[in-house]
């Protein structure tokens, strides 16, 4: 496919680092929605309504920006590689230790410790790729970069399928902990950042508010823009499987919940790599705006298709252009950001637009049981507005497609 081209000219070195990026998105992912499969079942044994296992969600969206933040700024300080690898060892340790939680209250301060540490790694390694391939090639690694939350999403729902039945939802979080061998990947095959080597030459170092001047405009308006994006993700993954049990009545860990959701992950994997290598050609902001307005119209088929075969379709179709819109972001958001905070404002914004949409699932849900328990009624008006608001900031906002990332700005 011409579009992806590029990716064939990358050398090993740049390979490796596409990779270990595509790979702790992929995971970070995985061991996110592990929860969103079970969160009935969690409800249940321990005597608690789903809104309150729900509520973890939103504690672990809450606290990325805090990650975001923290990892970010060690990131442009000492490196964006070591800092990827403590971020990936964290993650996998709190995941893991969510299956040995013996209460809400402590899986709820585990979501939110898991949150921390998940908002540190999008940011750190979609700066570490951008920063280590060539400029044509930005638009399709940043499609391939941002298809890895969907990939994750789908082995989520591959071993929610495979294991749930044999190991519970404990186990499954066990499960979660392998992301931390990744850590040795990134040790042996990724070097770090030229670019920010580069940087360290250039003698002081300015603080963040030093860094930032003449750019908190652009800040707010990236968070916004990050919101309306985190609420059209969110809003069509992190209540899907419960939209399947409650409204569908397919139980978790069915083979038809699973085909559902494999096709919704494979329209995200789709719409990722071809209008992320399409922004290259048409711009960001356009291919963008035209994924978000086409998620409309497919929507009455991804809620109410009336039989497994359409619903699969509208799965596959609706995330080929909400996972579309999404996989332009990685390199958007590194073109718009000054070098001296590349490592820090992305996933700062992206999370911070997370703590924005965070009440996403919580609201859904209210909207769903204030119309007698419809999902589907719930999910298709908030993808609807959301899109609309999408394409609305993205119309307004700027654009640096093929920008330098070495030039101090």
């Amino acid at each position: 496919m011409s579009l992806l081209a590029p990716l064939r000219e990358l050398d090993s070195t740049q390979r490796h680092t596409v990779l270990a990026s595509f790979l702790g998105w992929t995971l970070d992912a995985f061991d996110y929605f592990l929860l969103t499969f079970v969160i009935v079942t969690v409800a249940k044994e321990f005597e608690v309504a789903t809104t309150q296992v729900i509520y973890a969600l939103f504690l672990t969206l809450s606290a990325r920006p805090l990650g975001a933040l923290l990892f970010g700024r060690l990131a442009d300080r000492f490196g964006r590689r070591p800092i990827l690898m403590l971020d990936v060892v964290l993650f996998s340790l709190f995941e893991l230790a969510t299956a040995f939680a013996t209460s809400l209250t402590m899986l709820l301060v585990l979501r939110f410790l898991f949150g921390v540490a998940m908002g540190g790694e999008w940011g750190i390694g979609a700066s570490l790729a951008m920063e280590s391939i060539p400029a044509k090639a930005r638009g399709a690694v940043s499609g391939l970069l941002q298809s890895g939350y969907p990939c994750g999403f789908f082995l989520a729902a591959l071993a929610n399928w495979l294991l749930v039945d044999h190991i519970g939802w404990r186990g499954l979080f066990v499960v979660g902990a392998i992301p931390a061998l990744l850590v040795l990947y990134i040790r042996r095959k990724v070097p770090e950042s030229t670019v920010w080597q580069a940087g360290q030459g250039t003698g002081r170092r300015p603080g963040l508010l030093e860094s930032m001047k003449g750019h908190w405009k652009l800040a707010i308006y990236l968070m916004l823009l990050m919101m309306a994006f985190n609420m059209f993700s969110h809003g069509s993954q992190d209540l899907y499987h419960t939209f399947e049990e409650s409204s569908l009545h397919l139980p978790t860990g069915s083979t038809a919940a699973f085909v559902l959701v494999a096709l919704l992950n494979l329209g995200a994997l789709v719409g990722g790599l071809y209008f992320g290598a399409l922004s290259e050609r048409i711009g960001r902001r356009k291919a963008m705006m035209i994924a978000a307005l086409l998620a409309i119209p497919v929507i009455p088929l991804w809620m109410h298709g009336g039989s497994l075969i359409l619903l699969g379709l509208g799965a596959f179709l609706i995330q080929v252009m909400v996972q579309g819109a999404w996989g332009v972001v990685p390199s958007h958001l590194n073109e718009l950001s000054p070098a001296l905070v590349r490592g820090t404002l992305p996933g700062f914004a992206y999370q911070m637009g997370n703590l924005l949409a965070a009440v996403t699932a919580t609201a859904q849900n209210w909207l769903a049981q204030r119309h007698g328990g419809d999902f589907a009624f719930a999910m298709s008006w908030w993808m609807v507005g959301v899109a609309l608001l999408l394409a609305l900031l993205l119309w307004l906002g700027p654009e640096a497609r093929g920008v330098g990332l070495a030039a101090e700005s």
